[in-house]
């Protein structure tokens, strides 16, 4: 069975910074790709940065580069989203995705097989 859990969600004044951690298991594959998405209310899905097995190249929202950062380390199938100089609209549900036999990213979510339940992140100003 695959599994994501994610962490390092909480509560940060407008600013701060939080790091999320996403570790995954069950799946063995050699192409993957890992999203990173989130859900404020009252809102669509949106994807914020991904980056796959194969090239290890992170891809961002166009909005959030500078800010977002997505690392990777593929021995322990475990990504992180490191965010900075948080913004009340950056208020969300944060959600882990994998889309497994991938060899690039996208911000679709429904190309991904597997989520995580989500981790709050609540910014505020």
């Amino acid at each position: 069975e695959v599994q994501l859990v994610e962490s390092g969600g909480g509560l940060v004044a407008a600013g701060g910074s939080l790091r999320l951690s996403c570790v995954a298991s069950g799946f063995s594959a050699d192409d993957y790709a890992f999203g990173w998405f989130r859900q404020a209310p009252g809102k669509e899905r949106e994807g914020v940065s991904c980056i796959s097995s194969s090239d290890h190249t992170p891809m961002y929202k166009e909005s959030l580069k500078g800010r977002f950062t997505m690392s990777s380390d593929d021995a322990k199938k475990t990504v992180h989203l490191q965010m900075n100089n948080l913004k009340p609209d950056d208020t969300a549900v944060y959600y882990c995705a994998v889309e497994v036999g991938a060899r690039k990213c996208s911000d679709y979510p429904y190309n991904y097989d597997y989520w995580g339940r989500g981790t709050q992140v609540t910014v505020s100003s």
